[in-house]
């Protein structure tokens, strides 16, 4: 079951450039994926990020997700 995140991941255009936030924070998407990516574990965003729930971050994943389904292929 793919989890809703319209709810969560928002996209202002006078915010961080319009790149899709987490519920009208100034944290991105792409921030959080980076932080993903580059080692650090749910609890220690957690930590860091006192504003942000385990929801927001599965939210990043599932758009992240999405955006990467929807993308156009190239054939071979």
């Amino acid at each position: 079951m793919t989890m809703d995140y319209t709810k969560i991941i928002t996209i202002e255009p006078g915010k961080r450039g319009g790149k899709p936030c987490i519920r009208g924070l100034r944290i991105t998407v792409y921030d959080v994926l980076e932080y993903l990516a580059s080692g650090m574990t749910e609890a220690e965003i957690l930590q860091d990020f006192p504003d942000l729930t385990s929801e927001d971050i599965r939210a990043c994943l599932a758009f992240a997700a999405d955006r990467e389904r929807k993308l156009v292929t190239i054939p071979s």
